[in-house]
């Protein structure tokens, strides 16, 4: 019955000690919940500011994209008032060439009116000579007339060479001219088309430019939407989380609970029950063993000293074991926590450096772009300073090529008149020519002819000795197949003699025979 007691007893402590760890888990719940809410205020403080950086980055950004839009409104003025004056500026070009063209004109047409008269009277001059020379030629016969007529069809061929030369080269100075004035013509359409083109583009790039900044700023806006959705969504399912696992350890608590009171009441009942049975089996036992009970009382108050004594150390060994675990314990959950906070710190660092990062790359890009812009303008100044350079150089090239055809003028003229003068000299020169260029045509044709008969000869001769060469490796091809064939036949059995073969395999005389030997 003691004993019973004593077991009781140490069952009653169990329990306590059971609720002590609960309530202590409990608390030690409580105190995570409550850092843990801790973490989310200070999260939600972070985000809150990092939401008013996103706002005044924003409206930073708003702010120079309409400083932006303000200097390219400027920038397309100016552009549109450059290209009016330029365009004035052009008029008054082409109507300078175009008076300049008019004057060239009426100056050429004076001077093949001059020209034409000049030949009216060399032709005058010509028909002249050739009469004189016609008289005096009467009076020669034989050789001197042969030689007059080809004097005279020469001259005749001089002279329409002459004039095919003339008006080629009027017709060649108009083509010349007429070629000057549609290549600055299509001069003038490539740069109005390029300056179209140009305009196009730089409407097409600030168009791309503006949709570009405008996808930017969406897709950051959906982001921002994004980022605050996952987050709404994840708080709701870590509360939904919380709930339920609230929930389930209330419920597994009532649980235990109960199933804890029904163990009571079943304990209790069982032992009244052990205790009432127990007092009557002890009553009979004193009335009957009176005696022995002093002595037993005796030995059960030894043995009962001992086993408190006993207990007493094992409760001390238990309880040190247990501040020992409860000390461990303890050290675990602090390295959790301090690994949990180290955790969320990284976390925490990571986004920061995300988003930090994000943030440069998009300067970084909105700085190219800058770049890029202020390169394009810095060569679209460029390229209408070079324009304007070679604008001026065509002016200068105009002027020199006006100085040049004056300068061609007078050298025309000047050949001319040296032509004039040397026009019998190259006749006469011409003759001895053709005469010397026949008799050279004459000794080229004889060689010529002579080399292609050696040459026919020669190939002759090589075409022979390859039809050689073919026959000699045909006859060793066929050598070789009879040589073959005999060693063949040899190994099956066949003998040889000299007369004619009569298998399906050799054509002609050959050394085998078809006959089986015995």
């Amino acid at each position: 019955m003691e004993r019973e007691r004593v077991r009781e007893r140490e069952r009653e402590r169990e329990r306590e000690k059971r609720e002590r760890e609960r309530e202590k888990r409990e608390r030690e719940r409580e105190r995570e919940r409550e850092r843990e809410r801790e973490r989310e205020r200070e999260r939600r403080e972070r985000e809150e500011r990092e939401t008013e950086r996103e706002r005044e980055r924003e409206k930073r950004e708003r702010e120079r994209e309409r400083e932006r839009e303000r200097e390219r409104e400027r920038e397309r003025g100016e552009r549109e008032r450059e290209r009016e004056r330029e365009g004035e500026r052009e008029r008054e070009r082409e109507r300078e060439r175009e008076r300049r063209r008019e004057r060239e004109k009426k100056r050429e047409r004076e001077e093949e009116r001059e020209r034409e008269g000049e030949r009216e009277r060399e032709r005058e001059r010509r028909r002249e000579r050739e009469k004189k020379r016609e008289r005096r030629e009467e009076r020669e016969r034989g050789e001197r007339e042969r030689e007059r007529g080809e004097r005279e069809r020469a001259r005749e061929r001089e002279d329409e060479r002459r004039e095919r030369e003339e008006r080629g080269e009027r017709e060649r100075r108009e083509r010349e001219r007429e070629r000057e004035r549609r290549e600055r013509e299509r001069e003038r359409e490539r740069e109005r088309e390029r300056e179209r083109e140009r305009e196009r583009r730089e409407r097409e790039r600030e168009k791309r430019e503006r949709e570009t900044e405008e996808r930017e700023r969406e897709e950051e806006r959906r982001e921002r939407e994004r980022r605050k959705r996952e987050k709404r969504e994840r708080e709701e399912r870590e509360k939904e989380r919380e709930r339920r696992k609230r929930e389930e350890r209330e419920r597994r608590r009532e649980k235990e609970r109960e199933r804890r009171r029904e163990k009571e009441r079943e304990r209790r009942t069982e032992r009244r029950e052990r205790e009432k049975r127990e007092k009557e089996r002890e009553r009979r036992r004193e009335r009957e063993r009176e005696r022995e009970r002093k002595r037993e009382r005796e030995e059960e108050r030894r043995e009962r000293e001992k086993k408190e004594r006993e207990e007493r150390e094992r409760r001390k060994r238990e309880r040190e074991r247990e501040k020992k675990r409860e000390r461990e314990r303890e050290k675990k959950r602090e390295r959790e926590e301090r690994e949990r906070e180290r955790e969320e710190r990284e976390r925490e660092r990571e986004k920061t450096e995300r988003e930090r990062e994000r943030k440069r790359e998009r300067e970084k890009k909105r700085e190219r772009k800058r770049r890029e812009r202020e390169r394009e303008r810095e060569r679209e100044r460029e390229r209408e300073r070079e324009r304007e350079r070679e604008r001026e150089r065509e002016r200068e090239r105009e002027k020199e090529r006006e100085e040049r055809e004056r300068e061609r003028e007078k050298e025309r003229e000047e050949r001319e008149r040296e032509r004039q003068r040397e026009r019998e000299k190259r006749e006469r020169e011409r003759r001895e020519r053709q005469r010397e260029k026949r008799e050279t045509e004459k000794e080229r044709k004889r060689e010529t002819e002579t080399r292609r008969e050696r040459e026919r000869e020669e190939r002759e001769r090589e075409r022979e000795r390859e039809r050689e060469r073919e026959r000699e490796r045909e006859e060793r091809e066929r050598e070789r197949e009879r040589e073959m064939m005999r060693r063949k036949l040899k190994v099956m059995g066949f003998s040889e003699h000299g007369g004619k073969c009569v298998c399906v395999v050799c054509v002609g005389v050959c050394v085998l025979c078809v006959c089986v030997s015995d």
